[in-house]
């Protein structure tokens, strides 16, 4: 059938997906056709978020009328080994239960993180309107409200803090919509609203950043640096002028309940501010930097304190599709009045034709690994023991199996190594680690589609 008369045929041979030329599997630079709106709305990945347009984002297009649907999914099924996790920790625990000093214990769980993206992009006069929604089934995937991660915290289950674990991704990720309209020459301005969404706040969240794509497991600074990337009424309004993006939002700042199945109630009471560049370099748009501030009423249901979370962080994707990131994220806690910090350099590196090697380096001053037992921490911190530097080292490999249908399969596994103060050697041990090895589909356009 014949392109809808909206949009243009140049339009639809430069979005990713719609360009038969080069193989699937080859970056397309997403430029723009002749609505730019649309095609600034259609490069998001979620909330406001941009990446570099020199990345190919793993996407279906087609065409209904005179509305362009992008879907976006992938799923991994993993299990993971893990050494140096303290007995009794990670299980659900009453607060103030003591903790076992003796050699730590191993972990292994075997689960599902997956999402599922649906937009949808109609003209609006000169400009453009999008509809979309994320859904997660990871409530069902991942049992016992958490996935076993060393180090991990933030959030709770069973209304105890969370601890050496990360909590599953809400049903509904994602139910917003935006509007994007020129405003001057190459100056458009944009609303968007979310009954749950992604505010102007952080870097793009890790399950949707290029170089995080083979990595199944949450960055250790997530609660640092992007955890606002589900957020119940959320409102941003922004300006871009070609590749500058100028933002602010208003959200509610309380982190999800522990009921990942419905949508929350929440005034927006917290805001945040964001400007993120995308400059042209030798001709290719391969860099997205941001930086953004924001503060968080009450986010934590076991704390009573707001925080304020400044971060920044540039992101580089070659026309290769080697992608890598350097983010970091600071969260000042107003109850204890002190900051800790995080940094993660991460980077995906295409090897030949089916082979994709990680890396992720991550820092970060760990505060809440005690949570769980509140008179220890007093203690420790009573030693000057508030917060724990502890690095982290992952190494990976995906192996790209083939197509299915379209969606893309591979296997792959990691390994990462942690790096702990002499004071967590008794509760961690002296050399934690964990393996992850898993399977992952994602969905990735092997062919144009049409829909009569």
């Amino acid at each position: 059938m014949a392109a809808p008369a909206a949009w243009s045929q140049s339009d639809r041979s430069e979005m990713p997906g719609m360009n038969m030329g080069p193989p699937a599997s080859a970056p397309v630079p997403m430029k723009m056709g002749a609505n730019a709106s649309a095609g600034m709305l259609l490069r998001q990945s979620s909330g406001t978020d941009v990446q570099p347009q020199s990345w190919a984002m793993p996407q279906l297009m087609q065409d209904v009328g005179r509305w362009r649907l992008m879907w976006m999914g992938q799923a991994f099924v993993t299990d993971v080994q893990q050494w140096g996790v303290p007995q009794g920790v990670v299980a659900p625990v009453p607060a103030g239960a003591p903790v076992n000093e003796q050699e730590p214990t191993g972990l292994d769980k075997l689960y599902s993180t997956n999402w599922g993206m649906l937009a949808a992009v109609h003209p609006l006069g000169p400009g453009a309107v999008m509809l979309r929604s994320m859904l997660s089934l990871e409530p069902a995937t991942i049992s016992d409200r958490r996935y076993p991660e060393l180090f991990q915290t933030g959030e709770t289950a069973y209304g105890v803090s969370i601890v050496n674990g990360q909590h599953p991704h809400n049903f509904v990720m994602e139910l917003a919509g935006e509007v994007a309209e020129p405003m001057h020459k190459d100056i458009r301005g944009y609303i968007y609203y979310g009954f749950v969404g992604d505010p102007a706040l952080g870097p793009t969240a890790y399950p949707h950043r290029a170089s995080a794509a083979e990595f199944p497991q949450a960055a250790l600074g997530h609660h640092y640096e992007d955890s606002t990337h589900i957020a119940d009424n959320v409102a941003t309004v922004g300006v871009e002028d070609g590749w500058v993006r100028l933002e602010a939002s208003g959200f509610c700042g309380r982190e999800p309940g522990e009921n990942r199945w419905t949508i929350s109630v929440c005034g927006m009471d917290s805001w945040s501010a964001r400007m993120a560049i995308s400059p042209v370099i030798a001709g290719v748009r391969g860099l997205t930097a941001q930086v953004s501030t924001g503060r968080l009423t009450h986010p934590e249901a076991a704390s009573s304190g707001d925080i304020e979370r400044t971060t920044a962080s540039a992101e580089y994707v070659t026309q290769g599709g080697w992608a890598s990131s350097l983010i970091w994220g600071r969260n000042y806690k107003t109850d204890g009045r002190y900051a800790v910090n995080a940094l993660t350099a991460e980077t995906l590196v295409p090897v030949k034709h089916n082979n994709l090697v990680t890396g992720r380096y991550e820092w970060s001053q760990r505060d809440e690994l005690f949570d769980y037992d509140p008179a220890l921490q007093q203690e420790l911190a009573a030693d000057g023991h508030r917060w724990f530097d502890v690095s982290a080292f992952t190494e990976g490999y995906t192996r790209v199996l083939g197509n299915w249908h379209n969606a893309e399969l591979g296997a792959g596994a990691n390994l990462t190594e942690y790096y702990v103060p002499d004071a967590l050697r008794p509760y961690y041990g002296k050399y934690p680690m964990g393996v992850s090895v898993y399977v992952r589909a994602r969905l990735k356009a092997m062919r144009a589609m049409q829909m009569n």
